[in-house]
C-alpha cells in the first residue's frame, strides 16, 4: 500500500512539474509577446505624434499667412481694377 502511494505521489509530482513548466514556457512567451505589441504600439504612437505636430505647423503656417494672403488678394483687385479703369478710359 505504501509502495502505491509513492508511486502515485511521483506520478503527481511529475505530472504537476510538465504542466507547470509547460505554463512557465507559455508565460514567457506570451510576455515576449506583449514586449512585442508595446514596441510597436510606441512606434504607431510616436509617428502618430510626429502627424500632429506636422498637422499643427501647416495649420499655424496658414494661420499666419491668412492675413498676407488676404492682403495680396486685396491689392491684386486694386491692381486689376485699375487696369480695367485704364483699358475702358481708353
Amino acid at each position: 500500500m505504501t509502495g502505491d502511494m509513492n508511486t502515485t505521489f511521483e506520478v503527481l509530482v511529475i505530472a504537476l512539474s510538465c504542466l507547470l513548466g509547460i505554463f512557465l514556457i507559455l508565460s514567457i512567451i506570451v510576455v515576449i509577446l506583449i514586449l512585442r505589441l508595446v514596441t510597436a504600439l510606441r512606434q504607431i504612437v510616436a509617428k502618430g505624434e510626429q502627424l500632429v505636430d506636422s498637422a499643427e505647423a501647416i495649420s499655424e503656417t496658414f494661420r499666419r499667412n491668412a492675413g498676407a494672403v488676404s492682403i495680396v488678394r486685396v491689392l491684386m483687385n486694386i491692381i486689376g481694377n485699375k487696369s480695367n479703369t485704364k483699358h475702358r478710359k481708353d
